[in-house]
């Protein structure tokens, strides 16, 4: 069965020579399930001299999914919300009508070399839930499902997969799965009725009989059975879920159904309505254009 697309990332440097690849959005394809945004970051080692926290930023209409495979980040937000992000665990920001938030290199990893590599994802938020109330989970590590299949194990980080349920809650049907194989590892991707799509991190897989080379991503069709096979083992992630209530325009860090919902967002962020993080004056001034 042929793949339904085949997305692979750019590079982009989000400040101080920090590179992501950005899968989503794409020309192609703004979304898969709630997904709209996908950033892989590293793994790449951080020096001391290095300077890529992410200053006090404002986003509406949307939930920031982190997760990490190395190293360790400190996320504040205008909430008051404290959380140290380490290996394993999901952090989920629910943006709502509107949230500031920072991330930075912790105190205690500042004066050493240290690797960091994870993904950051933003799930639109359903058109009923874009003007909520923001918030913030934290689901550490030990609470996340697992199961071993065929020579992988799979971490269920959001959703439901072979009866096994994570708790972290969302507003729509929503996959997020890890997984880690073997060198020759096979897992069945049964079809639900949603959108799905597994993007390689670090070596080539076979995806219903085709390569799929390394920091690439393939979505899959919806209507039928996948099959994901691991010839040198490595790493995967897949995300879906069902399909977005309608388009969603984007700007900068701002997601909405609405043109003149972004408008506001801007004049809102330009005037310093959006919230602060204590204790930290710094922020990242609206793009230009």
């Amino acid at each position: 069965m042929p793949l339904s697309l085949i997305i692979r990332g750019r590079e982009k440097d989000i400040g101080g020579g920090f590179i992501v690849r950005r899968l989503l959005p794409t020309a192609a394809r703004q979304s898969v399930g709630p997904f709209v945004f996908f950033d892989h970051f590293g793994p790449i080692t951080h020096r001391p001299e290095d300077n890529t926290d992410v200053r006090p930023h404002p986003h509406i209409g949307l939930a920031t999914v982190t997760y990490l495979f190395d190293g360790a980040m400190d996320h504040r937000d205008s909430l008051g919300t404290f959380q140290r992000i380490e290996p394993g665990a999901i952090n989920w920001m629910s943006s709502g009508r509107g949230i500031v938030h920072s991330e930075r290199t912790p105190a205690d990893l500042r004066d050493h070399s240290h690797v960091i590599h994870g993904s950051q994802l933003w799930a639109a938020l359903p058109r009923e839930f874009e003007e909520t109330a923001p918030h913030f989970s934290h689901t550490p590590a030990e609470a996340i499902p697992e199961i071993d299949i065929e020579g992988a194990r799979i971490r269920v980080l959001i959703g439901q997969a072979w009866h096994l349920r994570s708790p972290v809650e969302t507003h729509m049907p929503t996959l997020y799965l890890h997984i880690k194989a073997s060198a020759g590892a096979r897992i069945s991707l049964p079809a639900d009725g949603n959108e799905r799509a597994t993007y390689c991190i670090d070596e080539a897989v076979e995806v219903d009989g085709q390569t799929v080379e390394s920091r690439t991503m393939a979505v899959l069709e919806d209507a039928h059975d996948s099959e994901l096979v691991m010839p040198k083992g490595g790493n995967a992630i897949v995300i879906g879920g069902a399909p977005l209530d309608g388009h969603r325009f984007m700007w900068w860090n701002f997601v909405s159904s609405s043109k003149e919902r972004i408008e506001r967002a801007k004049e809102d962020w330009r005037s310093q309505r959006m919230g602060h993080v204590a204790g930290d004056p710094e922020f990242i001034p609206l793009p230009e254009s």
